[in-house]
């Protein structure tokens, strides 16, 4: 029996829904999912697998044009989707109409590889604009397979999914079989609590946060964790905090709980705030958050 197995990279505009068609294939929750742009930072791999095939995902930060020495770090990642990638998806949404960066777009178009163009939350759309939409990424972007999809109510998935396996190369696995990701234990813990603070906090409190997970001991029964929250300024550490430690209390107690799932175990999570100036712009402290490759 022949075997396939390739990697398959995502790219497209902040908040097109690129994290959730991951998970959506993966089957797990690898990749941080809100509202608020620029969620992912990292690229991410989740692998799915099959008895016949391995399907490399990974899901980069989207595409922005850099503000400070983080982003520009971010962007380096999408960059190197590009390099390694057996096969494109290019996502965008309803109602868009380009990508933010030119560059990437030109490199998009004159993909030597397959190219499957997803066309996302189209339950938010009518027929008639959905036909709108399909030509006119059909000129923008003729290489590309469209595929209409809406990644949260899973309409379409599977197609592409299919499509995916059937487009990738013969090849052995370039993992072992029963690997979910290429990330290390801690980086989901720093994930997870990142993703809470995100839902709760306002403007650019989650923005200027990073969170480092400083102890992991798995124990028979119980997991202990203890991560730091990093923030640049003083009036940041109170925000997070909050009135009589409620905040923190909040993200440290839903964190646990989406923990406890994911490592299908009990866990115990401590958190605390330290003052980390300036570290969005600093390489050193970039460089130690695993962002200057």
């Amino acid at each position: 029996m022949s075997h396939k197995a390739g990697f398959v990279n995502i790219i497209g505009n902040p908040n097109v829904g690129k994290s959730t068609l991951m998970n959506a294939f993966v089957g797990e929750k690898l990749s941080i999912i809100t509202s608020k742009a620029q969620t992912t930072r990292h690229r991410i791999l989740g692998i799915v697998n099959g008895e016949d095939f391995q399907v490399i995902l990974s899901d980069t930060p989207g595409i922005i044009k850099p503000a400070y020495e983080l982003q520009a770090s971010m962007m380096d990642f999408v960059k190197s989707a590009f390099e390694d990638a057996d096969l494109l998806i290019y996502m965008v949404e309803i109602g868009e109409k380009e990508l933010k960066d030119e560059a990437f777009f030109k490199k998009i178009v004159n993909s030597k590889i397959p190219v499957l163009l997803l066309l996302n939350k189209i339950d938010k759309s009518n027929q008639e604009e959905l036909v709108t939409q399909v030509q006119l990424w059909a000129e923008k972007v003729p290489n590309a397979l469209i595929y209409p999809i809406s990644a949260l109510e899973g309409f379409n998935v599977k197609e592409v999914f299919d499509k995916i396996i059937e487009l990738l190369p013969e090849s052995p696995a370039f993992y072992p079989k029963d690997q979910l990701t290429d990330k290390p234990e801690r980086f989901f813990v720093n994930e997870k609590i990142r993703e809470k603070i995100l839902m709760h906090y306002k403007k650019e409190i989650p923005y200027a946060v990073e969170v480092d997970t400083e102890e992991f001991f798995e124990e028979e029964n119980i997991i202990r964790m203890r991560a730091v929250i990093m923030v640049e300024r003083e009036t940041q550490k109170g925000i997070i905090i909050g009135h009589k430690g409620e905040a923190i209390k909040r993200v440290g107690v839903e964190a646990r709980l989406d923990l406890e799932k994911f490592f299908g175990k009990q866990v115990h999570l401590e958190l605390y705030v330290k003052v980390n100036k300036n570290w969005r712009s600093n390489e050193r402290q970039l460089k130690r958050f695993g962002y200057n490759n």
